[in-house]
C-alpha cells in the first residue's frame, strides 16, 4: 500500500468507516515516515532566502528565527503550516501566497510588515482559509490591522501582539467573524468603540492585557469565557444588571488602578477571579467601600435606585471557587462580601495591610447579638506577610473546612490548651492569641516568621495536621508537649533557623514524620525519637554536629532517601554513619559543600567516601597514640 493510500485509509477511519484494518505495523512505520518527510525545518540557519530546493510535497515549513526580507511565490500546494516567524520580513509580493491553497496556519510574528504595507495586505488578502494567523510585533496600526484581518471568514486563532494599535472598533472583525481565540496584548488600545466584539459571536477568549484601558462601564461580552484585562489602568468594571447569561469563567484584572470590586454579570459561571495588585481596600471599612461602588454603578448606568445592594446581590450568584486578592491595599477583611461566595475553595489575601482581622460583623436583627457566618467551602487561605498580632476566634471559626492556611511573616501567637478552655466570651471578644485547635479539618499550617514567643503545650490539639512550618521563630520556647495531639498525623515538620539547642529540643515520637527539617541551628546530636519516624528526607544543614547516632541512622536507613548535611563540623574519625548511609544509596545533594576534619587536616565528605579505609587506619594510628603515648615512637609488628 502507497502512503497515500494509507493516508486515506487512515483518515476513512478516522471518520467512522467501517470494516477490516486496512494497515499493518509495518505500514504504520511507513506512514509515519511519509508524514515526517513532509515537514521541514529551516530555523535557525542565516537565511537570506527561501531555500530554493523545497520538496512542492511539503506539510509543514518552519523558516523561523533568520534573515529573510522578502517573500516571492511560494510553489508548495499542499502545505498547511507556515512559520516566518522571527526574520526582517517587509516585502510580500503580492501572488506570494497564490499557490498555497491549503495554508491554514501561518505565523508572521517578529517581522516588519508595516513597511510596504500595500503589497503586503494584498498577499495576506488572498488567504482565505486560514485558520490561525499570528501577526504579533510588526509595528501595525489600527488601518493596516483591518486590511490583514480582510476575507479572514475561516479564522479561529488571531494574535495581534505587540503593535501600536490605539483603538478598536467594529469594522476591525467585520470580515473575521469566526474567531475563537484573540490575543491583542501588549498595545496601545485606550478605547473600545460600542458594539467592537458584536461580529464575533463565537468569541471565547479574548486577552486584552498591557494596554491603556482605564473604565469597563458596560461589559457585555455574554460569549467569552477568559478575559485578560491584566496590566492596564483600569478603574471601574462594572456590567449592566440584566437576566441575560454570561458565560464568563475565569476573568484576570490583577495590575490595574481598581479602587472598588467588580461590578459582576448577575447570571454568570464565574470560577476564577484575578484581583491581585490593585488599590482595594483603600477605602475603609468595607461598608464604606460597599456603598461607594453601589453609588458608582447607579451613576454609571443612570438609572432609578432599584435594588439598595447591587455588588452583594450579584456576588451571592457567583459560582467563584478562586479569587486573588494579594498585594492591595486592605487594613480590614471583608468578612460579609467575601463570605457570600458559597462556593469559595481558595483566596489569596497575601501582602496587604491587615493588623487584625476583627469581627466586623453587622446584625440585621439584634444589635445586641454577635452574628456569625461561614466560609462553607473555604479549603485554602493565605493571609501572608500582612502584619497580624490578632485573628478573632469567630473568624476561625468560620473556617469550618479549611484545610490550608498560610500565616508566614505574621506576628500571630498561637494559643495552648488553656487559652482555648476560657470562657466563650472572654475567648470571643478578648483572646489575643489564635486558637488553632478549634480547626478540626486543617491540615496545612505555616507559621514561618511569626516571632513566636512559645509554643504552649497541645498548641494544635483537635487539628489534623500533615505538614507544620515553624521555620524563622528566633528564640521560640517550644513546650516537650507542644505538638501532642498532632504526633500521629504530622507528616512533614520544619523547625529550621529557631536558634535551638539539641537541650532544648524534644520531640515526641511521630510514626507518620516523613520529611524533617531542622536547619540552621544549634543542634549536635539527632533526637532519640528518629527511631520512631518513616523519614525520608532529613534536613541538617547548618548545626553544630560532630557525628551522627549510628544506630539511629541504620534504623531509620530502611525509608531514608535523602539527607542534607553541609555547614557542620563532623568528625572524619566517627563517620561509620556515613558509609552506612552511603551503602544505603540514601541521597547527598550536598556532599560536594559538606566536610568533615581529622587532627592534620579538612576534607570534603566526598573526599573521603573515595578511601574511607585509608582515613579510617590514620585516625586509629592518632587514637592510638592518644590512649599510649609511652609507645608513640615504638615500632608496631
Amino acid at each position: 500500500m502507497k502512503p497515500t493510500e494509507l493516508l486515506r485509509c487512515l483518515q476513512d477511519k478516522k471518520e467512522g468507516a467501517h470494516g477490516n484494518t486496512c494497515y499493518t505495523s509495518d505500514q504504520l512505520l511507513l506512514f509515519v515516515a511519509f508524514k515526517e518527510s513532509k515537514k521541514q525545518s529551516w530555523n535557525n540557519q542565516n537565511l537570506s532566502s527561501v531555500p530554493l530546493d523545497l520538496d512542492g510535497g511539503l506539510r509543514t515549513l518552519d523558516l523561523s528565527n533568520n534573515f529573510i526580507t522578502q517573500l516571492h511565490v511560494l510553489a508548495l500546494p499542499y502545505l498547511e503550516k507556515l512559520d516566518l516567524s522571527g526574520n526582517q520580513l517587509d516585502l510580500i509580493s503580492e501572488g506570494a501566497f497564490g499557490n498555497l491553497a491549503r495554508l491554514k496556519h501561518l505565523n508572521l510574528s517578529r517581522n516588519r510588515l508595516s513597511v510596504n504595507f500595500g503589497s503586503n495586505s494584498k498577499a495576506l488578502g488572498s488567504l482565505s482559509g486560514l485558520r490561525s494567523l499570528d501577526i504579533s510585533m510588526n509595528g501595525l496600526s489600527n488601518g493596516a490591522a483591518e486590511l490583514v484581518l480582510r476575507n479572514k471568514s475561516s479564522l479561529g486563532q488571531l494574535k495581534m501582539n505587540g503593535n501600536i494599535l490605539i483603538k478598536l472598533s467594529p469594522s476591525l472583525f467585520r470580515e473575521s467573524q469566526n474567531i475563537r481565540s484573540l490575543i491583542i496584548e501588549d498595545n496601545l488600545i485606550s478605547e473600545i468603540e460600542p458594539q467592537t466584539f458584536d461580529p464575533l459571536r463565537r468569541l471565547e477568549s479574548l486577552n486584552l492585557a498591557r494596554n491603556n484601558l482605564a473604565f469597563i462601564c458596560d461589559f457585555t461580552l455574554h460569549q467569552v469565557k477568559y478575559l485578560n484585562l491584566s496590566r492596564n489602568s483600569v478603574k471601574v468594571f462594572v456590567t449592566r444588571e440584566n437576566a441575560a447569561l454570561y458565560n464568563l469563567e475565569v476573568l484576570d484584572l490583577s495590575h490595574n488602578k481598581l479602587l472598588y470590586f467588580p461590578i459582576l454579570p448577575k447570571v454568570n459561571g464565574l470560577k476564577y477571579l484575578h484581583l491581585q495588585n490593585n488599590f482595594l481596600g483603600a477605602l475603609d471599612p468595607e461598608a464604606v467601600m460597599v456603598t461607594e461602588v453601589n453609588s458608582l454603578y447607579q451613576d454609571i448606568v443612570n438609572e432609578k435606585i432599584r435594588r439598595k445592594n447591587y455588588l452583594h446581590a450579584n456576588w451571592k450568584l457567583m459560582p467563584l471557587v478562586y479569587i486573588d486578592l494579594s498585594f492591595n491595599h486592605f487594613t480590614s477583611f471583608p468578612i460579609e462580601t467575601l463570605s457570600l461566595l458559597y462556593s469559595l475553595e481558595t483566596l489569596n489575601f497575601s501582602y496587604n495591610c491587615l493588623q487584625n482581622i476583627n469581627w466586623d460583623v453587622r446584625n440585621y436583627s439584634d444589635r445586641r447579638q454577635v452574628r456569625q457566618i461561614n466560609f462553607p467551602s473555604l479549603k485554602h487561605l493565605d493571609l501572608q506577610s500582612n502584619g497580624l498580632t490578632r485573628v478573632s476566634p469567630l473568624f476561625l471559626k468560620a473556617l469550618a473546612k479549611i484545610e490550608t492556611l498560610n500565616l508566614q511573616d505574621n506576628s500571630v501567637q498561637p494559643c495552648g490548651l488553656l487559652s482555648r478552655s476560657l470562657s466563650r466570651k472572654h475567648a470571643d471578644l478578648n483572646s489575643s492569641c489564635a486558637a488553632f485547635g478549634q480547626l478540626n479539618t486543617l491540615k496545612h499550617l505555616n507559621l514561618r516568621e511569626n516571632d513566636i514567643n512559645i509554643l504552649p503545650p497541645n498548641t494544635f490539639q483537635g487539628t489534623s495536621l500533615i505538614s507544620l512550618n515553624l521555620a524563622k521563630n528566633l528564640h521560640m520556647v517550644m513546650h516537650e508537649r507542644a505538638l501532642e495531639g498532632v504526633q500521629t498525623t504530622l507528616q512533614s515538620l520544619i523547625i529550621s533557623e529557631i536558634d535551638v539547642n539539641s537541650s532544648g529540643l524534644s520531640l515526641p515520637c511521630m510514626p507518620a514524620l516523613t520529611g524533617l527539617n531542622m536547619s540552621n541551628n544549634k543542634l549536635s546530636r539527632t533526637p532519640d525519637s528518629f527511631g520512631c519516624s518513616p523519614l525520608r528526607e532529613l534536613d541538617l544543614r547548618n548545626n553544630a554536629f560532630v557525628t551522627l547516632n549510628y544506630s539511629l541512622l541504620e534504623a531509620a536507613s530502611a525509608n531514608l532517601t535523602t539527607v542534607f548535611l553541609s555547614g557542620n563540623h563532623f568528625n572524619c574519625c566517627d563517620s561509620g554513619w556515613l558509609t552506612v548511609l552511603n551503602e544505603m544509596r540514601v541521597s547527598l545533594p550536598d556532599i560536594d559543600q559538606a566536610e568533615c576534619f581529622t587532627r592534620e587536616r579538612n576534607l570534603t565528605m566526598r573526599e573521603y567516601l573515595k578511601s574511607p579505609l585509608l582515613h579510617y587506619v590514620a585516625c586509629w594510628q592518632i587514637l592510638k597514640n592518644d590512649y599510649c603515648p609511652q609507645k608513640a615512637n615504638q615500632k608496631v609488628l
